[in-house]
């Protein structure tokens, strides 16, 4: 039996992912390091808040800090995020200050685990005349904080949320919508 489609090699051909990974250098910085934007510190091979406590293993003697750009600055420098959440609905123009507070204060929650999750922006788009139809476009330096906004905003408020995701570079866009 004939069929109508056309396999090619491409077909089968996994793709080869460029884009991900782009945000990370090839290899470790040196250590300690800390970012001469936001004052984040690399070390023990992990980003984290300035704590003047805190002591590492690893680094016992004192060494000089080295000045660089840590990959969440370097995103926002660029302006490529790696998250969109689109909060949308008749809901949002009635509790638009609750819901960026919410979003805010779990964004500010999200960064004591990984500091690189940040929120790059925010932006109000009008879709048409009616002000209860505008939208609220939150962009993020990572995926994982897209998805938690989108948890968050689902957990406390309900309504409906999807999420689609990038297979060729690491991206994700949830969308979030109450009546």
């Amino acid at each position: 039996m004939q069929t109508s489609k056309h396999y090619t090699n491409q077909t089968f051909t996994k793709h080869v992912d460029d884009e991900k990974g782009r945000h990370r250098t090839r290899r470790s910085l040196p250590e300690p390091a800390v970012c001469e934007i936001c004052g984040d510190i690399y070390a023990d091979r992990r980003w984290t808040k300035p704590n003047p406590e805190a002591k590492s293993e690893r680094h016992p003697h004192f060494r000089p800090m080295q000045l660089v750009v840590c990959p969440a600055c370097e995103r926002q420098r660029s302006g490529v995020p790696s998250g969109y959440v689109y909060v949308q609905g008749k809901f949002l123009a009635e509790h638009q200050a609750e819901l960026k507070r919410l979003l805010q204060n779990e964004a500010e929650r999200a960064s004591e685990d990984n500091p690189l999750a940040r929120i790059m922006d925010w932006q109000t788009e009008a879709t048409s005349r009616d002000p209860a139809e505008n939208r609220l476009v939150i962009t993020t330096t990572t995926e994982h904080l897209a998805q938690r906004l989108g948890h968050a905003l689902k957990k406390a408020y309900q309504g409906s949320v999807r999420y689609g995701f990038s297979q060729r570079n690491k991206l994700v866009r949830v969308w979030w919508e109450r009546n």
